[in-house]
């Protein structure tokens, strides 16, 4: 099977490292850095909009954020991680009740006969993508409120105003590069599930030649092959949950920083 190349330096990403380490995609050699890339994706109006920031001066608060306070370190390091544990438990177990998350259920265990390789994975692309849709609404929300928290501070306006930007910029590339990841568990699942039923044909090939059975031949679709693939699902889940929340624990960690000096 032929993988993506993705580039080295990028294996910081739970999710890259995830997928890498799992043989689903490979990492390339090294090559043009970050920012010359960042300019490939850019159309003339974004880059502008982010050039306009350059030495961006500290504004006054907007009438809506003078109504809020600043929070503590404390207390918005508590909310980031309540919606993060929120999150995780909805992908783990389901969604708490009372969480204010929709529960998603993985598809049930047992396979239907007849199998079709084509469509055998639907069930479990609709899981993906659920949970992949409350992922996005859930952690754009809490971006936007430590943003808000973060632009309250002088020194770190700029800062807000940057990732906001490149949120907006990069909203459709990430959607875009995420959804491939439902395309590479589907291929992992799918080879997975042919080499089980070519077991099981050969073994029921050896079970016929050997006479008349004394008892019938099992025909039940077994399915403990599909143990360790659906474990491999929520991992990825929640490598993808990480790698979504890092623009986020970026705002954060910049608030510890300057609150504590």
């Amino acid at each position: 099977m032929t993988r993506a190349a993705v580039r080295a330096p990028l294996n910081s990403s739970t999710l890259i490292r995830f997928l890498t380490e799992n043989d689903m995609i490979i990492a390339a050699p090294r090559g043009e850095d970050v920012g010359h890339q960042l300019g490939d994706w850019l159309n003339f109006r974004q880059a502008i909009a982010l050039h306009s920031l350059l030495g961006h001066e500290p504004q006054p608060l907007s009438a809506s954020l003078r109504r809020t306070a600043l929070m503590s370190f404390k207390d918005l390091s508590q909310h980031v991680q309540k919606v993060h544990a929120a999150l995780e438990q909805s992908i783990v177990q389901g969604a708490a009740p009372g969480s204010g998350l929709s529960r998603i259920d993985m598809p049930r265990a047992e396979l239907d006969g007849p199998i079709d390789p084509k469509t055998v994975f639907e069930p479990y692309r609709r899981f993906i993508a659920a949970h992949q849709r409350q992922m996005e609404a859930v952690i754009s929300t809490l971006r936007q409120q430590v943003r808000g928290q973060v632009s309250k501070l002088p020194a770190l306006q700029a800062l807000a105003a940057l990732d906001a930007q490149f949120e907006s910029i990069l909203n459709d590339r990430e959607a875009l590069l995420l959804g491939k990841v439902a395309k590479l568990l589907e291929k992992r699942f799918v080879q997975a599930l042919k080499q089980h039923l070519k077991k099981q044909a050969l073994a029921q090939a050896s079970f016929s030649a050997e006479g008349p059975p004394k008892t019938q031949a099992p025909t039940a679709i077994t399915t403990h092959w599909l143990t360790p693939l659906r474990q491999e699902l929520r991992a990825a889940l929640l490598a993808e949950l990480d790698t979504r929340l890092q623009p986020t624990m970026g705002l954060l960690e910049a608030f510890n920083t300057e609150t504590q000096t």
